[in-house]
C-alpha cells in the first residue's frame, strides 16, 4: 500500500463493523437507522488512518463515512470526520 493513496474498495469484515458501529452516525444526526450494516470499505494510511466505509441503513439507502483512527501512541478515540448520506448502493464508495 502507498502511504497517502486510498486502497481499492473490497468487502466490509467485522472490523470494519466494528468501526462503523464507533463512529456516532445516529447520534450526529439525531436518527436511529433500521439496518446499519458495513459491506464495504477503503482505508487511506496518513498520519493515522482514515476509513472510507459503505453502510446500509435501509433496503435502498447507504451512507458513507470517512471515520479516522489516530497512531496508537496518541490514544485518541475513532472520529467521525465526514460523512456522506442519500446513497445508493451503485454509487461509489470515493474520497471525500
Amino acid at each position: 500500500m502507498m502511504c497517502g493513496a486510498p486502497t481499492a474498495s473490497q468487502p466490509a469484515t467485522a472490523e470494519t463493523q466494528a468501526i462503523a458501529d464507533q463512529a456516532q452516525l445516529e447520534e450526529r444526526e439525531n436518527k436511529t437507522y433500521a439496518t446499519f450494516k458495513a459491506v464495504a470499505f477503503r482505508s487511506q494510511v496518513v498520519a493515522g488512518r482514515n476509513y472510507f466505509i459503505k453502510v446500509q441503513v435501509d433496503d435502498d439507502e447507504f451512507v458513507h463515512l470517512r471515520v479516522f483512527q489516530s497512531l496508537p501512541h496518541e490514544n485518541k478515540p475513532l472520529a467521525l470526520s465526514s460523512y456522506q448520506t442519500n446513497k445508493a448502493k451503485h454509487d461509489e464508495l470515493a474520497y471525500f
